[in-house]
Order: structure tokens, then sequence, then C-alpha cells
């Protein structure tokens, strides 16, 4: 999960999807791979006790930094060792990646909150992906930036999809959508689809303020009821397994190619 600036509220998404998506019996695990603010465990409340950093500089098993979150949702804390994966060697990547597989082993949706803005830890975790869901707000400057990311990503051949965030009206967040999807079709024949969209609400606010997921402390908010259905669209949607396979290994070769540049 991904956008083009800073502030529209990614976040956030992703630690209400993730708790909607558990709460229809699936198994969620989340990797917060902000750089530059990792607080998904804040809006969790919880505190880690580790990040993926120990892992890196083998102080730590992966299997000891995970730690479960309000409906079973699982979390992988980031932390400063998001920027060191690129920097590891073979033997040492290739350790990572099996410890990823097997915590990862069953789990019906893998979300990984990446950084805002186009670098190279956000294309690389979309590529190996392979689906990326972009959230923007209506006002321009986030449509252009959402713009220039999904064209980052569109080269890759990653599957977008849109989530319109803090609409004040639905026809609003529809009306932004449809500029998007229509510039992106003409300029970069890619098709986007749109996820949904999420109303401007105090309750957010509130949530936030008070360290609450919305969706389990405000249920009956229209941000809460719209996130939802975001979620039954993807509970009820086709995915690859998570596994031992497919993700790991491709994102292995990334951050190896990386590595020989």
């Amino acid at each position: 999960m991904a956008s083009g600036k800073g502030g529209v509220g990614k976040t956030n998404i992703v630690v209400n999807l993730s708790l909607a998506l558990a709460r229809r019996q699936k198994r969620v695990m989340v990797l917060d791979a902000d750089l530059g603010l990792a607080n998904v465990d804040i809006l969790l409340g919880l505190v880690p006790r580790w990040d993926l950093s120990q892992v890196v500089r083998g102080e730590k098993e992966l299997k000891e930094i995970v730690v479960e979150g309000p409906a079973g949702v699982r979390l992988i804390p980031g932390g400063s060792g998001v920027s060191e994966l690129a920097d590891m060697s073979n033997q040492q990547r290739e350790g990572l990646i099996q410890g990823l597989s097997r915590v990862t082993e069953g789990t019906d949706f893998f979300l990984i909150d990446t950084s805002a803005g186009i670098s190279r830890h956000v294309l690389s975790f979309a590529a190996a992906a392979g689906e990326a869901i972009i959230v923007t707000t209506p006002e321009p400057t986030a449509l252009t930036d959402a713009y220039g990311l999904i064209k980052g990503l569109s080269r890759l051949g990653v599957k977008i999809h849109l989530l319109v965030n803090r609409a004040l009206a639905a026809g609003d967040g529809r009306e932004a959508a449809a500029r998007l999807q229509a510039t992106a079709r003409r300029f970069l024949a890619v098709e986007i689809s749109l996820l949904g969209i999420v109303p401007e609400d105090r309750a957010v606010g509130l949530a936030v303020r008070e360290q609450k997921p919305l969706v389990l402390h405000y249920p009956s908010s229209p941000a809460a009821r719209a996130l939802e259905e975001v979620a039954a669209r993807l509970a009820g949607a086709p995915s690859a397994p998570v596994g031992r396979g497919g993700f790991w290994q491709r994102l292995s070769l990334l951050w190896g190619n990386r590595g020989r540049r």
C-alpha cells in the first residue's frame, strides 16, 4: 500500500483495513515498511520491543519480533531495518527471506505499509507483490503525486488499485478517481480499478488521538463503514497465497539486483 505524498491517511487505512479483514476470519499480517514515519504499532496500540533492524543485524530471529495486535492481526515492525535490507549480503538476504517465508506461511493477506512517494523501496515491494493499492485524497496536489507514483509502478507491470480517502462527498471522490483513471488510461495505457471511497470523518481524528482503531471503536462511523466495504471487496476477491514462493523470491531477486548496481 502506497501513496504519492504524505498526509493522505495511508497508514490509518492499512491498520483499519487489516482489522476489517481479520474480522472476516482472514489471517492478516502487516509489515511496517514506512522508513520515515513507522507508526502502525501506535495506531494498533502496540509497543514492540524489537524491529527488523535487530533481525538484519543478526541479534533476533524474525519470529521473535512479530507482535500480535487486535483481532489477531500480526505486525512485523520495520523500523530502521527496512533501509538496511538492500545492503545485506546474499547469505543474510537468503536467511531473512526464509524467515519471512516461515512467519507468513498460511497468511491470507500480507499488507505492506510503504513510505510515501517514489523510492526504490516502494517500487521494490510493489514489484514483488505485483499489486498495489494507491491511497490519495481528492486534492489536486495529492492526485498529481499519485499519478507520478502510478507512472513509476506501471513501468513495472504492477496491477494498480485506487482508494480515495477523506472525500468531502462521494461525488468528489468519484470525480477525483475518474480524472486519475482517465489520465492513466490516456497517457500510460493503464487501467486502474477503484477500490473504494472513504469519506472525511471526524471519528478518524478521535480514534487517532485515542490510539484506538477506528473500525473497532467507532464501527458505525461513515469512514469505518466505507472501510468495511473495501475489506468485503478484498475478502471476496481471489488472491495468491502468501508463502515460501512468489513474493519473497521476487523481492530477494530485486534486492540482489539493487546490491549489484
